[in-house]
C-alpha cells in the first residue's frame, strides 16, 4: 500500500451521552462557550449564573441548535443555594458526573491598592465557591462510583502578576486545593483537575485592562508577552474543558492544565 492510499481513521471525539453536568458562571465568556461544547457533545447540561437571563440565553441558543439544556440563576456564595442546586440535579436527573466550578471574581491592585474588601471577595469567589461545590458533589459522585470535577484557577495561579495581588493569591490557592482534593479522591475515582487559561478576550479582562491603562495597552501587552502573540479563544478553551470532562483524561487528577499562548514559560 502507498502512502496516498493509506487510511487514516478520523479522529471522533468521546461522547458525554447519558453526562450529566454543571456549570457556574456559565452566563458568558469561557463557562458558556465550555457549557455548549459539553451539551453538544450529548452531555445533559445545567448552565447557571448569577444573572438567570443569561443563563436562559445559553440554552436558547443551543436550542437553535437543536441541543437541549437546562438553565438557573445562581449564587455561588449563597452556600445553601449551591447545595439545593446540586441535590436538584440529582433529583432530578439521577447523578452529576462533571462539575465544573468556573464563577470568579477579579480585582487590579498592589498590597496597599486592593481593599480588605475586594481581597475578601477574591478569596470568597475564587476559592471558597469552589470548595463549596466539590464539597456539595463529593458526596454523589463517590455513591456513583466517580466523576470529574473542573475548577477554574488561571495560568496567574503558576506565575505572578504586576500588581495583582488579590488575584494571583487566589489563583494559586485554588490550585492547591484543587491538588489536595484530588490526592484525597482519588480512591473514589473522583478526579479533580486545575483549568489555567491565559489571556482569553472576554469581558473578565476588564481588571487588567485597568491595570494597564486601557484597552490598546492590553492588546500591545498581548502582542508582545505572549509568544504565540495573540488572544486565545472561547472555543480552544471549551475543547480542553471537554479533554478534562470525557473520557480522554480519565488518568489525569490533580493537574493544572495551563492554557495561555506559553505566557507562562
Amino acid at each position: 500500500m502507498t502512502l496516498a492510499q493509506t487510511q487514516v481513521a478520523p479522529l471522533v471525539f468521546p461522547t458525554l451521552k447519558d453526562k450529566v453536568v454543571l456549570v457556574t458562571g456559565a452566563g458568558s465568556g469561557i463557562g458558556r462557550a465550555g457549557a455548549m461544547a459539553m451539551a453538544r457533545h450529548g452531555a445533559q447540561v445545567v448552565v447557571t449564573d448569577l444573572d438567570p437571563a443569561k443563563a436562559a440565553k445559553v440554552v436558547d441558543d443551543l436550542g437553535d441548535e437543536g441541543v437541549s439544556a437546562a438553565s438557573a440563576g445562581l449564587d455561588v456564595t449563597d452556600d445553601q443555594a449551591v447545595a439545593d442546586e446540586i441535590d436538584k440535579i440529582v433529583k432530578t436527573y439521577g447523578r452529576i458526573d462533571v462539575l465544573h466550578s468556573h464563577a470568579g471574581y477579579q480585582i487590579e491592585g498592589n498590597l496597599e491598592q486592593v481593599p480588605v474588601e475586594g481581597m475578601d471577595m477574591s478569596w470568597r469567589l475564587n476559592v471558597r465557591s469552589h470548595f463549596i461545590a466539590a464539597r456539595a458533589t463529593v458526596g454523589h459522585m463517590r455513591a456513583q462510583g466517580g466523576g470529574s470535577i473542573i475548577i477554574t484557577s488561571s495560568n496567574s495561579g503558576v506565575q505572578y502578576d504586576r500588581e495583582m495581588i488579590a488575584y494571583a493569591t487566589t489563583k494559586h490557592a485554588v490550585i492547591a486545593m484543587t491538588r489536595q482534593m484530588a490526592a484525597d479522591y482519588a480512591k473514589d475515582n473522583i478526579r479533580f483537575n486545575a483549568l489555567c487559561p491565559g489571556f482569553i478576550d472576554t469581558p473578565f479582562n476588564a481588571g487588567f485592562e485597568t491595570q494597564m491603562g486601557g484597552r490598546d495597552q492590553l492588546e500591545n501587552y498581548v502582542a508582545r508577552t505572549i509568544p504565540m502573540g495573540r488572544w486565545g479563544t472561547t472555543d480552544e478553551m471549551a475543547d480542553s474543558i471537554l479533554f478534562l470532562a470525557s473520557d480522554m483524561s480519565t488518568f489525569m487528577t490533580g493537574h493544572a492544565l495551563v492554557i495561555d499562548g506559553g505566557e507562562c514559560i
